[in-house]
């Protein structure tokens, strides 16, 4: 996760889980959790068990992070890359992050029709001899099925929230979320297919010829000798058969005017 400021990477997550900022300075940032935040992160399972079991309205905490080390403040804990606590919050971060359902923020004084479309974040993996790691993002217009590659890129300078816009409205997917998560991973493996992919014969050959040395060096057919081939043969295959994995790494469904979505399949955006 690159974060280029930690301070606003923490000020920003709190905001968007509706938390109360009571203090924003350099280096000091002091917040009123909500119940379901100081659930998550204050470590008190006992007390919101006991509170959920009466039936009675929780006291959420307060904390204070030290994003600059060199400061001092009484009861305030200081936080930075590697700390305990920030990764339980990227933890969070990732668990929360995994599908989102986004509106395009407008400031319109008439219905506005949003349409839908799933964007889909993507790890493709090279395995064999060498490994290499690629990240594609890929939209889908959820209305007429127009597809787009690399659509973050695209979207990145739109402003989104997780309530709808007034006067807006949701259109109704004519390619349902199943229909057009298929559609994508369709997309991607018929991209795969049609490269030349010179990494994978390269590590087939590497694979034969080690086999072939691990045939050398076994040639007996003693038991315990063809266990301990069989084994180093399966490690031989696990490590340079090549393969392409593809992991989703999030997704959502973003909801996108007319106009906009129309500038981004034509580039404008």
């Amino acid at each position: 996760m690159a974060i280029e400021n930690l301070h606003n990477f923490l000020h920003d997550f709190f905001i968007a889980n509706q938390c109360t900022i009571k203090e924003n300075k350099d280096g000091i940032l002091a917040i009123k959790l909500t119940d379901k935040m100081d659930e998550y992160i204050m470590n008190r399972p006992f007390y919101w068990q006991y509170i959920k079991k009466i039936g009675q309205k929780g006291d959420p905490g307060s904390i204070t992070f030290l994003t600059d080390p060199r400061l001092e403040e009484k009861e305030a804990e200081i936080i930075h890359f590697g700390s305990p606590r920030l990764q339980q919050i990227f933890r969070l971060v990732k668990d929360q992050g995994k599908s989102v359902r986004l509106y395009q923020q407008l400031a319109v004084q008439q219905q506005t029709a949003l349409i839908p479309w799933l964007i889909l974040n993507i790890k493709i993996s090279y395995i064999g001899k060498q490994k290499r790691e690629e990240i594609k993002s890929i939209g889908i217009h959820m209305i007429n099925g127009a597809m787009l590659d690399n659509i973050m890129d695209t979207i990145n300078q739109i402003s989104w929230h997780n309530t709808i816009p007034d006067y807006c409205y949701n259109l109704s997917p004519l390619i349902r979320l199943k229909n057009s998560y298929q559609r994508v991973i369709h997309y991607l493996e018929k991209d795969l297919l049609e490269k030349q992919h010179d990494w994978a014969l390269e590590s087939w050959k590497f694979m034969q010829e080690e086999k072939k040395l691990l045939d050398y060096f076994y040639q007996s057919d003693a038991a315990d000798q063809l266990v301990h081939f069989e084994k180093e043969s399966a490690a031989i295959e696990d490590l340079y058969q090549p393969r392409i994995t593809i992991d989703i790494i999030n997704g959502g469904v973003f909801h996108i005017s007319q106009s906009t979505s129309s500038s981004i399949l034509e580039g404008n955006v």
